[in-house]
């Protein structure tokens, strides 16, 4: 497996653990009106980790057209 992939790995684990806590302190302390404030929270511990392995794919990927080896 590619160091890249690797890295994204631990990045996402860490990214989600970090974002579910993020969740469970808002829906925990917050009241009714403001639990709606999870939702940005989710989106980002459901987007981000898709987002930085595609980015991550791509630079690889250009990396290897250019010449370079991984």
């Amino acid at each position: 497996m590619p160091l890249w992939k690797k890295l994204w790995l631990l990045f996402s684990v860490i990214w989600v653990f970090v974002g579910l806590l993020h969740v469970a302190t808002i829906l925990a302390l917050a009241d009714a009106a403001e639990r709606g404030k999870a939702w940005t929270p989710i989106a980002l511990t459901l987007l981000v980790p898709p987002v930085v392995y595609g980015l991550a794919w791509a630079v690889a990927w250009l990396r290897r057209r250019g010449g370079h080896e991984d």
